[in-house]
């Protein structure tokens, strides 16, 4: 009965150590895929119109935007908030955790009607961990219903970051395919990647 009872304890502990490990491995703000669901074959036949919408601060991810871009088609639109943000990086992030910390939600330069489209591809840079604060705006500011998005971010090192589920939550009722992250010296180099990605996720053929 002891040794019974000692082998079912050192299974009920390994079940608790993996679950913990895959919760801080969820909850690290480190993802490169940021699954929420897969898209099925049947999911994109036919003709499906594509938005491609990106914020960019650096043009790294304006780079990854219009090589998506130029892989699906579609439309492209960038986010541009009325604001400037400082090109120091110090500032910036100062900047940028204020906005995160306020739940602020800053004014847009450029407005797109989302109405027509069944796809977009959102993309952004990572600022603490998610997206930045007019990628919020946009997000809030349009009816995403019924639409699919998929993510997309250039990074130093977090990924995805925890934006995916930020997104979710400012938009449930949304279908979210599996996004990628690119680091940010990458990003000229990152065409078959790309492409594949668009292809695993049924977006290109």
């Amino acid at each position: 009965m002891k040794k019974k009872n000692f082998a079912l304890y050192l299974i009920a502990a390994s079940i608790i150590f993996t679950g913990a490990w895959a919760s801080c491995k969820e909850n690290s703000g480190v993802s490169d895929t940021g699954k929420i669901s897969q898209g099925k074959a049947d999911d994109f036949k036919g003709n499906k119109k594509i938005l491609v919408a990106y914020f960019s601060h650096t043009g790294n991810t304006r780079e990854i935007a219009v090589q998506i871009h130029q892989n699906a088609g579609g439309d492209i639109f960038e986010i541009r908030a009325i604001k400037t943000y400082p090109d120091d990086y110090e500032a910036l992030k100062k900047v940028a955790k204020q906005e995160l910390n306020s739940g602020d939600k800053p004014a847009l330069k450029t407005k797109i009607n989302i109405r027509p489209y069944d796809i977009i591809i959102i993309g952004y840079p990572i600022w603490w961990g998610t997206y930045p604060a007019p990628v919020k705006t946009f997000l809030s500011e349009n009816d995403f219903s019924g639409k699919t998005i998929v993510p997309f971010s250039t990074h130093l090192g977090s990924g995805l970051g925890i934006s995916v589920r930020d997104i979710k939550k400012l938009c449930p009722d949304s279908t979210m395919l599996e996004g990628i992250s690119i680091r940010g010296n990458d990003t000229k180099t990152a065409q078959n990647r790309i492409s594949q990605w668009l292809r695993k996720i049924n977006i290109t053929k």
